[in-house]
């Protein structure tokens, strides 16, 4: 008799990716975006069936009269973002990123995106942060949402991250789509006197042999791949880019121009059309020599299981990090 595959709970496919022992804060984006509101009465929240697993069920409870649940119909969700926008209302709309960037991205297009509305679209379980296999892991969004013109692209890092970018999204005219971690998100960039700037790199740590330049929860696995590497007397600088697009093209160029440092970026992402292949479009356009590596998801269909297992597998944990740093400095 052929044994049966075990089979995830809800619990694997929306699973921390904070490490134990680590400082969390509980549902960022939906208290951020409640703090918000209080002020700005034209700010609502949208949803397609999945309010909970994306914290905006803290927003539904603050804000009833302005919470609207669309059921699950994501093309439905974006179309009626749109004519919210365009009656003056700024929808922040979540759902899971498979579903706004696969399901829904002619209505983006189309309704939002070409007419420049006030969307800001938060899409959770970016990349390889769910358990459930390739129809829910997002490995391809942020390059099927670069190709759209006018399109903010932003991948926090954390909590505190995350707190800070929704009043600026907020402030920005225009769709933004925005990587979501949901639930207990870790805290890191407390560390760092840090404050999120729309369309700003941020230099987290400066060293001589190695630059970092990491977007997301990998900027997270990129500080503590640093930290490691120091006990090895490798010097690691970590460039954290939260703003996929616009890129903060100078700081980047002056960063990675530097000599004699690898430059390797570092992503939740396909190695197809990412951060990696802005990072090294933009070097290559001005013509920053250096030497480059990737640290990325394969362009495949990943496989279901528990996330420290994928992230060893695929290559995105802080061990595999690290190895890899290594083998290329040898």
């Amino acid at each position: 008799m052929s044994q049966s595959k075990p089979r995830l709970t809800t619990s694997a496919m929306i699973a921390s990716i904070a490490d134990e022992g680590q400082e969390t804060r509980s549902a960022p984006f939906g208290h951020a975006l409640v703090a918000l509101a209080k002020t700005r009465p034209e700010i609502v929240g949208m949803t397609a069936d999945l309010s909970k697993y994306t914290d905006l069920h803290i927003f539904a409870q603050a804000y009833p009269q302005r919470f609207f649940q669309m059921g699950m119909a994501e093309q439905l969700l974006m179309g009626a973002a749109g004519g919210m926008a365009k009656e003056g209302f700024t929808p922040f709309v979540t759902t899971y990123a498979v579903f706004a960037t696969r399901r829904a991205y002619d209505f983006i297009h189309q309704v939002i995106a070409e007419e420049n509305l006030n969307v800001k679209i938060c899409a959770a379980l970016p990349g390889l942060t769910t358990g459930y296999g390739p129809s829910h892991q997002a490995t391809e969004d942020l390059a099927i949402m670069r190709g759209i013109p006018g399109m903010t692209i932003i991948d926090p890092c954390d909590a505190l991250e995350i707190e800070q970018a929704v009043p600026a999204l907020a402030e920005h005219q225009g769709p933004v789509y925005m990587r979501l971690l949901r639930g207990k998100v870790p805290l890191v960039l407390d560390k760092y006197d840090y404050k999120f700037e729309l369309g700003k790199a941020k230099l987290l740590e400066d060293g001589n042999d190695v630059l970092i330049i990491s977007s997301g929860l990998m900027t997270m696995r990129a500080l503590e791949a640093a930290e490691a590497l120091r006990r090895d007397n490798i010097s690691v600088a970590v460039l954290h880019v939260p703003t996929i697009k616009p890129l903060d093209e100078d700081t980047l160029l002056a960063q990675a121009a530097k000599p004699g440092r690898l430059v390797v970026t570092a992503e939740n992402h396909s190695c197809i059309g990412g951060l990696s292949e802005a990072v090294a479009a933009l070097l290559m356009r001005k013509g920053v020599s250096c030497e480059f590596d990737v640290i990325s998801l394969p362009d495949e269909f990943l496989h279901a299981g528990a996330l420290p297992t994928l992230h060893d597998r695929y290559g995105i944990s802080k061990a595999c990090m690290v190895e890899q740093i290594k083998r290329r400095l040898k």
